[in-house]
């Protein structure tokens, strides 16, 4: 399996609308940050998926490193 990388070493905010899903790029090789277009495949990496609940604002991890996926918990800043 391969190694997720750092798309960038900040968050992703989204305005998200409440009942759609969301497919969240765990590898970060995807074109589309923070989302998914595909380009995990061969990676063993898979997309995360997340229903929104609620319509608002949401900050997605961009370093793929966060213990919170598929949101920021500030990992970034210690990279």
């Amino acid at each position: 399996m391969a190694e997720p990388i750092v798309a960038q070493k900040s968050p992703y905010g989204v305005e998200v609308e409440s009942g759609k899903e969301y497919w969240w790029c765990r590898c970060g090789r995807s074109k589309t940050q923070p989302f998914c277009d595909g380009a995990h495949k061969g990676t063993g990496l898979a997309p995360l998926m997340y229903k929104a609940e609620e319509s608002k604002t949401l900050w997605f991890c961009g370093c793929k490193a966060t213990k919170t996926q598929p949101f920021c918990d500030g990992t970034h800043n210690r990279l």
